[in-house]
Formats: C-alpha cells, structure tokens, sequence
C-alpha cells in the first residue's frame, strides 16, 4: 500500500513539473512586438463616441484583429456607407512568422484604440508591422507626406568604415529587384544577406526592402527611395537601421561573423524556438531526477 502512494506521489510531482515547464515554455514562446509610434491625425475631422464613424471604426479594427491570423502579411478592410466609411490596413513584415504578425497587428489595435479616441484617421508602427484607418480611401495611392517610424541603432561603424558609401548602392540593387516582384504571395519584398571583408574585419549584412501589395511598381519604387533616404540622411553609418512607413519600409542590420563564417538568422524567433527546445527538456529531466523516475 505504501509503495502505491509512493508512485503516486512520484506522479503528481512529474506532472505538476511537466505542465509548470509546458508553462513557462508557453510563457517564453511569445513572439515579442516593439512598439515604435502612435500618430493621432488631429488636423482631421474628428468623431463622437457612438456615432456611426465610430461603429464604422471599430468594426474595421476588430476585422484586422480577427483575420490577422489567417491572412498575414497585408490585409485591407472597408466598412460603412458614405459619408462614414472607415478604410483599414495593417501591413506586417514578411520576414517574420505568422504568429508574430497576429500579436503585432492585435496589440497596435489595442494601441490605436486606446490613444487615438476621436481622431479619423491615426497610425501606429510597432517594429514588426503597422495598422492604419481613415475617413478616405488610401488604397493604391503613395502618400508622400505622412508619418514613419525611424530605428536605428545605438551603435556606428567607424567614421574610417566605407558602410555608409556603399549603402544606398546596394539599397538601389534592391529596390530594382522588388519593384519587379509583384507575384503573389509575397510581392515587391526582397531579403539579402552578405559577407563584408572591410579594414580586416568581417561582418555579414542582412538588408530587407517591402512594399504593401496594394501599389504599382512606380509607386513601390517612390516609397522605398524615401524610405533609404530617411535612413542616409540620419544614420547612414548605424549598424543596423528600420525605417517604417504607411506603405513600405527598409532595414538593414549588421554582426560580426562567427569563426566558422557561418550567417546567423535575424530572426529571433528560431532563436527562441533553439533554447525552448532545450529549456523543456532539461526541466523534464529534473523532474525525472526528483521523483525517482
């Protein structure tokens, strides 16, 4: 009899370690969203609290917080009847994972929602992705006056460094390769990574230009020249720089190369995914250790 207890206290305690660590792997696993800008248009027209704009609004923003999780990386919503048609988008980085996308754009609806009370139209750039509504239709149109989201690093190349010479040439290569990809599923989206041998040192060098699938290809090509622009003029030697805007953004980043000259990725996530994996299983371990098993 006492050995039947025994075993079944050696079996609460495995199960209570195994869902403690299944916890905090969940707890670990979340993607992680940096929030970057909120912008209140208060030289629009404003709007009531329940009035039928506000209805319109807030449809709109539980749709692209719904279908986020199905239709990452763009999505465009209409809804309403003149004069009181709200227009929504968000728009998330294609070099991040879906599950990335969906918390990004629910959290910048939250954000949106909350600090934009009154305004028709508002933006919020988060690092991963932007979500936008207005009273006008801004679908295919490159707005040359608008907010935007600048990161760069804290930390620069030497003013010895030529980075910042060779930079908009390659940004130009770029911008030419996805202007002209415009099939679906991922459109006008280029990714790029190199190996850089500079003064005796090297580093790679991970460069991504998008655009919202929802331009031409001129239209894609104006944005993102803007968008390096934005970067050359503040931070051309920063290790690594985002430039985000309403309808396309530029980043680029930089890091020493392992001993192996093997490229790191850039996301994070499948860093994640790497220590997770490792994470359960020790724990899984101790809790055998523990119990006797």
């Amino acid at each position: 009899m006492a050995r039947v207890i025994s075993f079944s206290s050696a079996l609460c305690w495995f199960f209570f370690f195994f869902f403690f660590s299944f916890s905090s792997l969940q707890t670990i696993s979340q993607p992680r969203v940096n929030h970057l800008l909120t912008s209140c248009n208060n030289r629009s027209e404003n709007f009531t609290e329940d009035s039928s704009y506000d209805t319109n609004r807030r449809s709109a923003l539980k749709y692209l917080r719904t279908t986020s999780s199905t239709t990452p990386p763009y999505l465009s919503v209409t809804k309403g009847l003149s004069p009181d048609t709200v227009y929504g988008m968000y728009h998330c980085r294609v070099d991040i994972t879906k599950s990335t996308c969906r918390i990004c754009v629910r959290n910048a609806v939250t954000e949106i929602s909350r600090s934009c009370t009154s305004q028709k139209e508002a933006f919020v750039f988060y690092e991963q992705c932007m979500v936008r509504y207005s009273d006008y239709s801004f679908f295919g149109l490159q707005e040359l006056q608008g907010p935007n989201a600048l990161l760069p690093s804290t930390s620069n190349f030497p003013i010895t460094s030529r980075f910042g010479e060779k930079l908009p040439g390659k940004m130009n290569k770029l911008i030419t390769r996805a202007a002209s990809t415009i099939l679906w599923p991922e459109p006008y989206f280029v990714m790029d990574k190199q190996h850089v041998n500079e003064f005796g040192s090297s580093y790679a060098v991970d460069t991504l230009v998008q655009c919202s699938p929802d331009l031409d290809p001129g239209n894609c090509t104006v944005c993102l020249r803007l968008a390096v622009q934005g970067i050359l003029d503040c931070c051309s030697q920063s290790r690594s720089a985002l430039n985000f805007l309403p309808k396309c953004l530029v980043r680029f980043n930089t890091s020493s190369l392992p001993p192996n000259d093997v490229v790191p990725s850039l996301g994070f996530i499948e860093g994640n995914k790497i220590f997770e994996s490792t994470f359960i299983v020790v724990i899984t371990a101790s809790a055998l250790a523990l119990v006797g098993l």
